[in-house]
């Protein structure tokens, strides 16, 4: 029984021209060789699986190649090619810095290098992952890397570029490998299928290449995996169900639910596909996924990025073109949100359910908010209602000796079926005698205004209150009683208030000059009760005041001379006595 190689081993490249989707690196490569341009490293850097290290594999074949073709590839029958193909060349060595990244490695792949080629003209040193190694490595290689020998040529392959040390960078020639194209996969794949005459269908393909997301060498992988599940044919059916993928169909069907807000038909898929084992965010990845390739259907410029099964465009089409871009962009945002939300949720189901409802009432809510008239909610009433209030009869000026007193007049409200009210009143013909004014003075029949008007003149408005005006003394007998108040509780601000002066500025306002600051924050820390009790007091709700400062008017300190702290002291005492009291409760002792 033979030994079974896996695909991606057995149909490694062996040419540049049978390497797939990286023709801007291979073409470059075969020019540079046939006319001996070559650097002295290489740095190949692209995504995972699309021939980094095939290419430099190739590359060190090639150069040491003895009859090497026009184009620049290798015959594959000198003695190096065949001890090349057989892993026997002792002038290819490939070292993986995934494990190998000390400086010790490093070293000993620099003490290599003094050595000449045997049996060919190049030394190849391939260095794989070299983000893998540490500073110190990168530090130690960069001497070797920037003047080497004309016979070692460095390559060195990575996938995250951005890891590797500028100083290395600036030394390579970099090369930038691309994903492979679904196309490209599904062209190589099918080239596979006949050799090993496997029976393939190209939707299956397509599957398989989408699922690989550009990288070949996992595209074969699934490929062995699903020949080895279905025993040697591949099929659409089979190869959904064994990559774990949801079939396209449900997302159509869960899109006419959307067009027909069908919240129920969505929640018993949703049921029919959690029943076959996918989770929730497989889903609305999924979802999200459809979503866009409906987008990208909607204007035939950007319908070349449609990446789907073959059989499924036409469908894709005719769907995209009964949504509109406004619901597909409302759409990817919900769906985006939920992706990003999911984890966090505890109840995972019922929050998919919850994004289900709000896909399904997407369109009536973008309705709604774009104040569309038919989708506006109104309290529909199936038939008028009437009924009667009070009317405010209407005064007719008459004559004094014959007057005719209008008729009550009830007018009736009826509400539409549009939940408008119309007043329906009818009128009257009101009689009136000629050649006399309206509204004439001393005329006991006045209108309605007028007689608010005289109403309001005579009381001062409804609720009016008539206020005091402030006098002098007044103010002065509340200030004191109030300044009482404070003595009586002890309250160090009462010293402030009892020298402070009061000036009237109006009927309603006043003024409160004191000597400094000092006094006007303890006053000012009583406004609220001050206000109050004046207000009530003296009668005037509509009472103000203000607390300035004018130190002109308060007691100068003497001037002559410098004051000593003690003097300084007593100056105090005798301007707030309090301060000797609290002095004396305290029992403090002062450091003059």
């Amino acid at each position: 029984m033979d030994r079974f190689i896996v695909s991606a081993r057995k149909y490694r490249p062996q040419l540049f021209d049978s390497v797939v989707g990286q023709e801007h690196v291979t073409t470059t490569l075969k020019n540079a060789i046939r006319n001996q341009q070559l650097a002295h490293a290489f740095l190949f850097c692209g995504p995972r699986g699309v021939g980094k290290t095939t290419c430099a594999r190739i590359m060190a074949k090639t150069i040491n190649c003895q009859n090497p073709t026009k184009e620049g590839e290798a015959c594959n029958q000198c003695s190096s090619c065949v001890s090349f193909r057989e892993s026997g060349s002792i002038n290819y060595f490939e070292l993986d810095a995934a494990s190998n990244n000390s400086v010790d490695d490093i070293r000993t792949l620099t003490e290599q290098v003094r050595f000449t080629p045997q049996g060919g003209r190049y030394k190849v040193y391939v260095i794989d992952e070299v983000h893998m190694l540490s500073t110190l490595a990168f530090n130690a290689f960069l001497k070797t890397l920037e003047e080497p020998p004309p016979y070692a040529i460095f390559i060195l392959a990575t996938t995250e570029k951005h890891k590797i040390l500028p100083t290395i960078l600036s030394r390579c020639q970099i090369f930038d490998f691309k994903r492979i194209t679904t196309a490209d996969t599904v062209a190589h794949l099918e080239g596979i299928c006949k050799k090993e005459k496997i029976k393939a269908e190209r939707p299956a393909l397509q599957i398989i290449a989408q699922k690989s997301e550009g990288c070949m060498r996992d595209a074969l992988s699934l490929l062995d995996k699903i020949v080895s599940f279905t025993n040697g044919s591949v099929d659409y059916t089979q190869t959904v169900e064994h990559l774990n993928i949801l079939d396209e169909d449900y997302y159509f069907r869960f899109i006419h639910c959307l067009q027909t807000q069908d919240l129920a038909q969505a929640l018993l898929l949703y049921d029919q596909i959690n029943q076959k084992g996918f989770e929730g965010d497989l889903f609305i990845n999924g979802m999200a996924e459809f979503a866009r390739n409906l987008l990208v259907c909607q204007d035939a410029k950007t319908i070349a990025l449609l990446d789907v099964v073959e059989s499924f465009k036409d469908k894709y089409k005719e769907t995209a073109k009964a949504c509109s871009p406004p619901v597909l962009v409302s759409l990817l945002n919900i769906l985006n949100e939920a992706a990003l939300n999911y984890k966090a949720a505890r109840n995972k189901r019922l929050f998919v359910e919850l994004t289900l409802i709000k896909i399904c009432y997407l369109e009536q809510a973008l309705r709604i908010t774009s104040g569309e008239p038919t989708l506006s909610k109104k309290k529909i009433v199936e038939s008028p209602i009437g009924f009667r209030v009070s009317p405010i009869l209407p005064y007719s000026p008459v004559s004094s000796t014959k007057s005719v007193a209008p008729a009550p007049v009830n007018p009736i409200i009826t509400t539409s079926a549009s939940a408008k009210l119309v007043i329906e009143t009818p009128v009257e013909p009101i009689h009136s005698v000629p050649n006399e004014k309206k509204g004439q003075p001393g005329s006991p029949r006045l209108s309605a205004l007028s007689k608010i008007r005289e109403q309001f003149k005579q009381t001062g408005g409804p609720g009016s209150v008539e206020e005091k005006q402030l006098e002098e003394s007044s103010l002065q007998k509340a200030w004191q009683l109030y300044t009482q108040q404070l003595k009586d509780a002890k309250n160090p601000a009462a010293q402030p208030f009892d020298s402070a002066n009061l000036l009237i500025i109006d009927a309603t306002s006043f003024e409160v000059i004191t000597a400094n600051n000092i006094e006007q924050r303890f006053i000012e820390q009583e406004r609220n009760k001050l206000y109050a009790f004046l207000k009530e007091r003296l009668a005037n709700k509509n009472l103000q005041f203000s607390v300035i400062t004018d130190e002109q008017k308060g007691a100068p300190l003497p001037s002559e001379g410098t004051l000593s702290s003690k003097e300084r002291y007593q100056e105090l005492i005798k301007r707030y006595p309090l301060i000797q009291e609290l002095k004396e409760r305290l029992k403090l002792d002062l450091d003059y």
